[in-house]
């Protein structure tokens, strides 16, 4: 028990640092983008989808291969391997003299950033079932632990330089592999490990494991419906810059903010709501008060409505444990790296829709030659989505668990 204990810490120390990197050049990347087109809003907004596109086509090619290559090799080499793989690629943006270089920057981050759908595969080896969505939401509080201290320090770089944050990020991911090397343990026995099957590598094979059980395959609908509407985030800088003028600073401390929510929501409620209501309750709730509070960041002509907007979002935190652990309840104990190979697909699918379609709904709706000026389109957009999820939640009956020997294989 407390050899677990002492692994799970390790993973959560590693998501925490990872996060911190990508936090920090969250605030400023928007800037950039904007100082190479000359400010023009509408022309950043194009670019930000297109970026966002890149990241998740390299995600839904390459999260499956490392997932089945976690499967048959261990989980600690490829979280190594990410680790380093990132420390390049924010080293690559740091330098870009162009927004093709920026693009390229973030082609590099979307075939490595893999260590999170292994860390989470490392916690289904290491936790017993019914306690996987109380670890999940660990896992999500190491999320916000890096999204507080990420946007708030990248935003106080950003207003000294743009591209100090990007220094800053390579190093942390340099330092979190080097971390790994020393401190991680491997969490996959050899006699556990699965041969790699081309089958379950390739991007469409992968999420074959999805349908192998009915009510999994409803989650997996729930969960992709959710995964487009999380994109909204993705203009978070731009419509804020927008709307409210905010500088880097201001940004970095909103996204901050959302992440302190993020840590308390995560590691305090999660586990007490998840045992009282159950999982199923669980997820249907927090995408009811996610969808409330996009609809009110849409609707919000201020900078402080659209701020207390944040808490109410923020419940949405709930539901992304309670589904995932709903989900390793349905596949074998060998399975569970193939599982998160394929829920990463199916997040990179969602996402090859999602950072083209917020970003894009942006630009359409305040393009003055539109006429439309309405800038809140994308959140009331991401709010229906997560209304018609919410709605799809309650039609799934309680769940069982499946013995591993129901598990179907997959391949």
């Amino acid at each position: 028990m407390k050899a677990r204990r002492a692994a799970v810490a390790f993973v959560l120390v590693t998501v925490t640092l990872d996060m911190l990197a990508l936090g920090l050049i969250i605030p400023v990347l928007p800037k950039l983008i904007l100082n190479f087109l000359g400010g023009r809003m509408a022309s950043a907004a194009w670019w930000q989808g297109c970026f966002g596109g890149a990241f998740a086509l390299m995600q839904f090619v390459f999260a499956p291969v490392l997932g089945v290559l976690s499967d048959r090799f261990g989980r600690r080499p490829i979280i190594l391997a990410s680790n380093l793989g990132l420390g390049v690629d924010y080293f690559v943006m740091a330098l870009a003299p162009s927004i093709g270089w920026l693009f390229l920057g973030r082609i590099i981050a979307g075939i490595t950033a893999a260590s999170i759908s292994t860390a989470m595969a490392y916690i289904a080896d290491v936790v017993t079932p019914e306690k996987r969505a109380g670890a999940f939401g660990k896992i999500g509080a190491a999320f916000g632990i890096g999204f507080v201290l990420g946007p708030a320090l990248g935003g106080l770089l950003g207003n000294f330089d743009p591209r100090l944050p990007f220094w800053v990020a390579g190093c942390l991911s340099l330092t979190n592999g080097i971390y790994c090397y020393f401190f991680v343990p491997e969490s996959l026995p050899s006699d556990r490990r699965k041969p790699f099957e081309l089958g379950r590598a390739n991007p469409i094979g992968s999420l074959v494991l999805l349908r192998s059980h009915p009510e999994l395959f409803r989650l997996a609908t729930i969960q992709f419906t959710g995964y487009i509407a999380h994109e909204v985030f993705e203009i978070w800088a731009l419509y804020t810059i927008f709307r409210y003028a905010w500088s880097s600073g201001m940004v970095g401390l909103s996204l901050a903010i959302v992440g302190a929510l993020s840590v308390a929501i995560s590691g305090g409620l999660v586990p007490v709501v998840v045992r009282r209501l159950g999982e199923r309750r669980t997820l249907y709730i927090g995408q009811f008060f996610g969808g409330v509070g996009m609809l009110m960041a849409g609707l919000a002509r201020t900078g402080p409505v659209f701020m207390a907007s944040i808490p109410i979002m923020m419940l949405w935190t709930i539901s992304g444990p309670a589904a995932q652990g709903m989900m390793t309840h349905r596949v074998s104990e060998r399975e569970q790296g193939a599982l998160q190979g394929a829920i990463a697909s199916l997040r990179s699918v969602a996402v090859l829709f999602g950072p083209w379609l917020f970003p894009f709904t942006f630009a359409f709706f305040i393009e003055p030659k539109h006429g439309l000026n309405t800038p809140g389109a994308p959140w009331f957009l991401a709010g229906t989505l997560l209304f018609i999820a919410m709605f799809l939640s309650t039609r799934i009956p309680p769940l069982r668990a499946v013995p591993a020997s129901e598990a179907r294989p997959v391949g």
